[in-house]
């Protein structure tokens, strides 16, 4: 048995591919904590507080596969923070390098700038990933929404039929939910973080002053060395920084949780609406071999329900901070926000793979629309007719008494009882035969839908794939 400690994701298979696990795992933090020291030594060769060849000397010393995750996991107990055994480790071997050197490692950082900065860079490298699978999955809801612009659907509230739809009209709701939360996720920055000890710069402004430059140009080029936001100020004890990056992750998870959930509902037999993409081994069952299970909807919906929890605890944590270095709070946030960027992460690919090859039967969805019949026309209907039957000021009484006596027959029969009652109860001089099967063609009562496509396509042109925007 392979008894190498690490987790690969085994309880939590929607963050479980290798690929997306590999940037955001204890590895992919340890490297990001090195990327933040070795980015940093560049920054004080570049301004004249280090020697030339410093940063070349701390960057060959912090490669290798001497910085053992679990290792730095074990060590990182003594001080409470991984990055105090990096750092060790890492001045001990540029020390071997250039004794010099060493000394520059971390200089004026404290393990909170470090640990910040890089969770900052891991989670804007995730992030990067992340949007990828949001923007094809967002491409292929929208080539959804308008292919299927005119197959008719029942719209359900409350879990009942209430009245006639679009699938193309839910697949642009769907869109829309994910083009709003993925344009949320663009406006998240990712901001370095610069402040010392105890956040007053003060070591930082003893060593700028050697050269005559100023601490915040110092953090300013750390953090575009990085590829990071630069930050007005430090942000010790102020988290916007991570539960607005949080809030963002909750809420892509939050819409994917939507769609999974619809998608979940409309698969089954009973309806056979939709049936997710088949592929070799998914979907099985371990006892009933005839099973296939919708297994990405599962996996998008466990993220969205574990997710909220993840996001409550940034908030916790940013509501607990204290003094000018949290005493357990802020150490509470690094899994936290670890784990939203996994199920996101998951979720986002699982969604991409379900949109992309999501099968739809508009036939399924006629037949349940026919259940309900011309009754789910009642609204319509009642707005037309009403005038025809109120000749005392009863009219509206009258046709819900024959939608009420339409639906003492079954089911099956209800759409059908209501057509012959509404017969019965408008004379043909006032509606003809034509003019009421128009009024029960479900087609003649679908609002703005198509209208409501095109506004969200126009709202969120980023995320509209070429040749989609426009009704083909």
């Amino acid at each position: 048995m392979n008894t190498v400690p690490g987790n690969f994701g085994l309880l939590s298979p929607v963050a479980a591919d290798p690929t997306r696990r590999q940037a955001t795992d204890d590895a992919a933090v340890v490297g990001s904590v090195l990327t933040a020291e070795t980015a940093w030594v560049q920054v004080l060769e570049a301004a004249g507080l280090a020697p030339a060849g410093t940063a070349a000397t701390v960057r060959g010393a912090a490669q290798g596969d001497t910085f053992d995750p679990a290792g730095i996991a074990a060590a990182a107990q003594g001080g409470g923070n991984p990055v105090i055994p990096i750092v060790a480790r890492l001045r001990a071997q540029v020390s071997e390098r250039d004794p010099r050197a060493a000394a520059l490692v971390h200089a004026s950082l404290t393990s909170q700038d470090v640990l910040d900065t890089a969770l900052m860079l891991l989670a804007a490298n995730a992030v990067a990933l992340i949007r990828v699978d949001m923007a094809r999955a967002a491409a292929a809801l929208a080539r959804l929404a308008r292919t299927h612009a005119g197959t008719l659907q029942p719209a359900r509230t409350l879990t009942q039929h209430s009245l006639p739809s679009t699938f193309g009209l839910k697949a642009a709701q769907w869109f829309h939910g994910l083009a709003a939360a993925a344009t949320r996720l663009d406006a998240v920055t990712f901001p370095a973080q610069f402040g010392g000890a105890a956040g007053t710069l003060a070591a930082g402004s003893v060593l700028a002053a050697k050269t005559g430059t100023d601490p915040f140009t110092l953090a300013d080029a750390w953090a575009k060395e990085l590829g990071l936001a630069a930050a007005p100020a430090p942000w010790h004890t102020n988290r916007t920084a991570v539960t607005a990056l949080g809030d963002a992750l909750a809420a892509l998870t939050d819409t994917a949780g939507k769609t999974a959930n619809d998608v979940l509902l409309l698969s089954r037999p009973e309806f056979g609406e939709l049936a997710e993409p088949r592929a070799a081994g998914r979907g099985v069952s371990s006892a009933m071999p005839q099973k296939q299970n919708p297994v990405l909807s599962v996996l998008v919906r466990s993220a969205a329900l574990a997710a909220p929890q993840h996001a409550a605890q940034l908030h916790l944590a940013a509501a607990l901070s204290v003094d000018e270095r949290p005493d357990g709070a802020w150490h509470t946030e690094w899994d936290a926000l670890r784990t939203l960027l996994e199920l996101a992460g998951g979720a986002a690919a699982a969604l991409r793979e379900l949109a992309e090859g999501l099968r739809v039967f508009p036939a399924a969805m006629r037949r349940n629309l026919e259940i309900s019949g011309p009754l789910l026309l009642s609204e319509g209907v009642g707005a037309a007719v009403v005038p025809l039957l109120d000749t005392d000021g009863g009219g509206k009484a009258r046709f819900q008494a024959v939608v009420d006596q339409a639906l003492q027959a079954p089911p099956a029969q209800q759409g059908p009882e209501f057509a012959r009652l509404l017969r019965a109860a408008v004379p043909r001089e006032r509606l003809a035969d034509d003019e009421l099967d128009a009024l029960l063609d479900p087609a003649s009562y679908l609002g703005e839908g198509s209208r409501i496509i095109d506004r969200l396509f126009a709202a969120y042109p980023q995320w509209v794939p070429e040749g989609a925007s426009h009704e083909q």
